[in-house]
């Protein structure tokens, strides 16, 4: 080889050498740009999700889903309201009103018993006590078990008693009852293959077997009395597949103890479709008729309840047709406690001859966490393979030359432990990459495209995979304040200019799971409709006759939350960050709690921003076009005698309604502190697209709030002190 021909081979070998590194470097790179896009994702969309406030051990992921307990009220039946449509109080917990669901398997984990989900909930009353018994779900044994709350207050508020009964196998759907004076409990135990019946020796908590009424592995079953006979509605869990929750069976006798006989036509219901055959909770006599509740395992385990009434019931013959239960169906979705699920309910008389039922419900449908883990490690293992055809095409990975193990990032597979055939697989997978390389050159335009759009699906693959492993359940929850949830009335001013951005708003909001009612002060030009807006809660439009800013914070009797929100129409951010405003203002709601700070200070005072108050670490003020107040005690106090005044200087400037309120909480409260601040994770203000917003011009909007402020100053004294960042122990505020 001659002195040319050896630089050449050289200069050769040195550019395919700085060509791979450099393939090598992107490859890397990519992988790198993926991983940061990713966890800017999780931050972004996922951080925002509430997480469990039990704590690590209990209300944790579960196939079987996340069930929880709810209340209801009525004057029959067919008539029920949730809790919060009863306008039912405990001002303990600044639940205004109390809101479902009442028991969680929270409620169970800080009482000491580490539950993953509560369900299947039966009520018994003793005068004015009500008892709760249900299934919870053990965290130390993964089985079910029956536990046991008390009401004293017709179902307001729950203590948890504890555990009435643990056995060796799963427990669920504790049916209990009296029958001579004495409490019974004939729960279902079907992995133990049988039927049994224990009685309370010491009532709520302390069981015995009293006896064995039949030998089957029986589930869900109910027991009603009815003419002369008591029977029992239940299901053989010996069936295979549908027919599990699809079948229905019917035993009769003189008493609870037994013996019992079968019904000449069992099964009653044998089908390949589960639409009410298995028991859904207790049987109640109404109008005359006997009623039996079933399960619509359609789609999903317990999806929704049916009810029927039984038209002939003998020892020969059995008759029921379908009748509308009427508990309206939440339409938040996994917003909702009961969002896509429930399958259980106990409707019971009480002795002042109103109704009171219970009614367990779900947000996710069953297996949702294992679909959600299968779905995240898939996206992952996609996104590994597609990063290795990244660098399989840039040249960073290639499985060839098994003969020279430094060449290749593969060259394990030439191990002598390995198969001659799979060497030969491997081999010839390289030289069918070796073409595909050569087609699409790194190096030219096309080879770069098709490297950069697999990059691009790699990011899409790795988000799709942190989203499913790592995002919940999709849904945005309340938060329970001492084992209360509740909930808020939003309320927002618009007119005909802003009708477009009014609708994305209420189908976002009207999703937020405390949002009761959403009401619109029409300012200007003709009112919509409510019909007019997809919206998951009622909407109300109130059709001022004035167009001014006072109107924001008019008394409206209407108005059935002590909380109201004021957000305006042209703010966006997360329902995650508004349940957290929420919270934050049961904790103190003497305060206005908001998601803008703002410092009023100076000498004359100025109007100062966010970004200021940052600067100085403190704030004075929160914007009332984004807060959280006490609607009768806000209200009533801007439009007292003593605000006459500023409302005059609002009218005028056709401005400052929200730095009036905060002077008016200064002035008229004896705390130290008046307002709060929560950070949002994000938000959007819309204004800043739109011609029609007061606050377009911003310099300008800020000086006509200056000038409001030397007024509201010398009209009702000066603000509180500064408030600094991160008081919060929840760090919310930073």
């Amino acid at each position: 080889m001659t002195t040319v021909s050896r630089f050449r081979w050289r200069g050769n070998q040195m550019l395919r050498s700085f060509s791979h590194s450099s393939a090598v470097l992107f490859f890397l790179g990519s992988a790198i740009v993926a991983s940061f896009v990713g966890i800017v994702f999780f931050w972004l969309a996922i951080s925002s999700f509430q997480r469990p406030e039990a704590g690590a051990i209990g209300c944790q992921l579960d196939g079987e889903g996340s069930w929880s307990v709810g209340i209801y009220y009525g004057k029959n039946p067919f008539s029920l309201v949730p809790i919060e449509l009863a306008d039912k109080q405990n001002g303990n917990s600044s639940a205004w009103p109390v809101a479902n669901p009442v028991l969680t398997c929270a409620s169970a984990t800080d009482a000491g018993f580490p539950s993953n989900f509560v369900a299947d909930p039966f009520l018994f009353i003793e005068g004015d006590t009500l008892y709760l018994f249900f299934e919870t779900k053990s965290i130390a044994t993964m089985q079910g078990d029956i536990g046991v709350a008390r009401s004293t207050n017709q179902g307001v508020s729950w203590e948890v008693l504890g555990i009435a009964l643990d056995e060796e196998w799963h427990l669920s759907y504790p049916f209990v009852f009296k029958y001579n004076d004495q409490v019974y409990m004939m729960p279902e135990g079907s992995k133990n293959g049988d039927l049994r019946l224990y009685r309370a020796t010491k009532f709520p908590l302390q069981w015995t077997l009293e006896k064995v009424l039949i030998k089957r592995p029986l589930v869900d079953t109910s027991m009603v009395k009815y003419d002369t006979h008591y029977w029992l509605f239940t299901s053989d869990f010996k069936r295979f597949g549908v027919e599990k929750n699809a079948e229905l069976e019917i035993w009769y006798s003189e008493s609870p103890l037994g013996p019992w006989k079968q019904h000449r036509r069992n099964p009653i219901y044998k089908s390949g479709k589960s639409l009410g055959a298995r028991n859904g909770g207790r049987p109640f006599m109404y109008s005359g008729h006997l009623h039996r509740l079933g399960q619509d395992c359609s789609g999903t385990y317990g999806r929704d309840l049916r009810v029927y009434r039984v038209e002939k019931l003998t020892k020969d013959d059995y008759e029921e047709v379908p009748v509308t239960l009427n508990v309206e169906k939440p339409m938040k979705g996994r917003n909702s406690w009961n969002g896509i699920r429930r399958h259980h309910l106990d409707a019971q008389e009480l002795p002042s001859g109103g109704w009171i039922a219970v009614m367990d419900g779900d947000r996710v449908p069953s297996g949702d966490s294992t679909r959600r883990s299968l779905l995240g490690y898939l996206f992952m293992v996609l996104f590994f393979l597609v990063l290795a055809a990244v660098g399989f095409l840039a040249g960073a990975v290639s499985c060839g030359n098994f003969g020279r193990r430094n060449d290749c990032l593969c060259s394990f597979w030439s191990r002598p432990q390995f198969t001659m055939k799979l060497r030969r697989t491997f081999a010839g997978v390289n030289r069918y990459g070796a073409a595909v390389r050569w087609r699409l050159n790194p190096a030219t335009c096309s080879g770069k495209l098709v490297i950069i759009f697999l990059a691009i699906v790699a990011i899409g693959l790795i988000c799709a995979a942190e989203h499913f492993l790592f995002g919940g359940n999709g849904a945005e929850e309340g938060y329970a304040l001492r084992r209360h949830y509740s909930q808020f009335t939003m309320v927002t001013m618009t007119y005909e200019a802003r009708l477009w951005n009014l609708k994305f708003f209420i189908k976002h909001y009207s999703r937020c799971a405390s949002v009761r009612e959403i009401v619109v002060i029409w300012n200007k030009g003709r009112p919509p409709s409510p019909d007019d807006f997809d919206s998951a809660v009622p909407v109300r439009v109130r059709a001022e006759e004035h167009n001014s800013l006072n109107n924001r914070f008019r008394v409206d009797p209407a108005i059935k939350t002590r909380a109201v929100l004021e957000l305006d129409d042209d703010i966006m951010m997360t329902c995650g960050d508004i349940e957290r405003g929420f919270k934050a203002w049961r904790q103190h709601p003497e305060r206005l709690v908001g998601f803008y700070p703002r410092l009023l200070e100076g000498k004359p005072p100025k109007y100062r921003d966010e970004r200021y108050a940052r600067r100085r670490n403190g704030y004075n003020a929160i914007l009332t076009g984004a807060a959280f107040m006490d609607s009768e005690a806000a209200f009533r106090r801007y439009w007292s005698e003593a605000a006459a005044e500023g409302r005059k200087i609002v009218e005028e400037s056709f401005n400052c309604e929200d730095v009036l309120m905060n002077f008016l909480y200064a002035n008229a409260s004896g705390s130290a502190r008046t307002v709060e601040y929560i950070h949002p994770a994000w938000a959007i203000d819309t204004s800043k697209f739109s011609a029609s917003a007061i606050s377009r011009n911003t310099q300008a909007h800020y000086d006509i709030r200056t000038s409001c402020l030397s007024k509201f100053s010398a009209i009702y004294g000066s603000l509180p002190p500064l408030l600094e960042f991160g008081l919060r122990e929840d760090r919310w505020d930073t």
